[in-house]
């Protein structure tokens, strides 16, 4: 709503000041100069966090925020009027006066949807769920959600994954986890939240032994903040446009290879095209990953528990040369439009996976945190040549600490250049 209402007021600035004077002293060259205004405009509101839940919470900051968007937008405008030598073609008062009218529309804009917000919402711009774990209730404002994880049975066992999965679909959509329990337990939610991509506190006092990163509230309680998720909305949004743009050109592209892969699948075997398994994703939620099938399908590993090895006996003749040339992954790009992956990101792992004689989360269970961001079809670890089979412990380690490190500086270049290190790694002594 705030940005239809941003724009709608630009452009109605706009139309204002070309009835002030004739539209052709704002269309220099034929285009008029709003078409230029309002992508700009857009562009520095998202980085000024002009549509953050701060903008929604506060009435101040909603219109401080898009006004500093809108004055960089008329220096940059008066900018490339200037070396376009454009200038003498605008009008000075028509220019002044759409800004003005402008600034004054998204004020007004501003207030409505604050209004709306605090006889609707109560003011209530955040959606928070309160987890009580074994005490008793604490006070909390109206608008909370609350559940008791003793009566619904929850907890969160980092050794159970399908427990991990159920309470991460209990949080999915809130914006802010509070939870109060006993202090033998704070450790393990502390290791869930973190690992959940949501901003995560735990109610409680004395020592900080649990890797708190941050001092709030909640009602009458102190707490301490444990994770704030991992990208910001702007960072989200970049990283799915990112996805987008990248994917469904390829399935275009690729769609001839695809077809040819899935017959030639077909007729090497008996079985379906696809290889489909439970793998942990983002918020240690489990989705099903597609892969074109590489193995016979009386032998397939639903749950992981055998990594492939050299020769596999279960391979067969197509999927040993889809297998080398990774193309078996590329029916991930369907889980990368579905947003259960993204291109880049930490792999994802199928939940019999073992490091040696191990599960993963039995070597580490910091591997938990690794699933904060959703998992990629390519990443970090990937172009550092750690990838195949784990016969042993300091294989997984390997990965874990490249997953962590991509997670701690997540850039949008340096997405771009693990997806171009891929293309030195797609055929690897290790994919077999």
């Amino acid at each position: 709503m705030l940005q239809l209402l941003d724009v709608a007021a630009i452009v109605a600035g706009f139309m204002m000041a070309s009835f002030l004077r004739d539209d052709q002293w704002l269309s220099p060259q034929g285009y008029h100069i709003v078409l230029l205004v309002v992508p700009i405009f857009l562009m520095f509101a998202f980085t000024r966090d002009s549509y953050s839940i701060d903008s929604l919470r506060s009435l101040s900051e909603s219109v401080r925020r898009p006004f500093s968007a809108l004055f960089a937008t008329a220096l940059v405008v008066l900018m490339f009027t200037f070396f376009s030598q454009t200038g003498t073609d605008i009008s000075r008062l028509a220019f002044a006066f759409a800004f003005a009218s402008s600034a004054a529309l998204l004020a007004v804009g501003r207030f409505i949807v604050h209004q709306i917000i605090w006889i609707r919402f109560h003011g209530m711009v955040v959606d928070q769920l309160l987890i009580l774990d074994g005490v008793p209730p604490v006070p909390f404002e109206r608008g909370v959600h609350c559940v008791d994880a003793q009566a619904a049975k929850l907890y969160p066992d980092p050794m159970d994954p399908h427990m991990l999965s159920h309470l991460s679909e209990l949080v999915k959509g809130y914006d802010r986890i509070i939870v109060s329990c006993t202090r033998e337990r704070r450790a393990d939610w502390a290791l869930f939240l973190k690992g959940s991509d949501v901003a995560g506190e735990l109610i409680v006092s004395g020592a900080n032994n649990i890797g708190a990163i941050g001092l709030g509230d909640f009602g009458d309680s102190d707490t301490l903040i444990v994770s704030r998720g991992t990208l910001s909305l702007v960072n989200r949004l970049k990283k799915r446009i990112f996805d987008l743009a990248i994917t469904i050109p390829l399935l275009i592209f690729l769609a001839p290879l695809l077809i040819v892969v899935a017959i030639a699948i077909k007729l090497d075997s008996p079985g379906p095209i696809f290889f489909r398994q439970p793998r942990v994703g983002q918020g240690n939620r489990i989705f099903s990953i597609y892969k074109f099938r590489s193995m016979r399908s009386d032998a397939g590993d639903t749950n992981g528990d055998q990594s492939t090895q050299v020769n596999d006996q279960r391979i067969t003749r197509v999927g040993n040369f889809i297998r080398k040339t990774s193309i078996d992954e590329l029916p991930q790009l369907i889980n990368v439009l579905r947003s259960e992956m993204s291109v880049v990101g930490p792999r994802p792992h199928a939940l019999g996976s073992l490091a040696g004689d191990k599960l993963f989360w039995e070597i580490n269970q910091r591997y938990w945190l690794r699933h904060a961001l959703k998992p990629g079809i390519t990443g970090l670890a990937q172009i550092r040549g750690f990838r195949g089979a784990t016969d042993h412990q300091e294989d997984l380690e390997a990965r874990l600490q490249s997953d962590l490190e991509y997670l701690e500086g997540w850039r949008l270049w340096r997405d771009i250049t693990i997806l171009f290190g891929t293309i030195k790694v797609i055929v690897h002594p290790n994919a077999y």
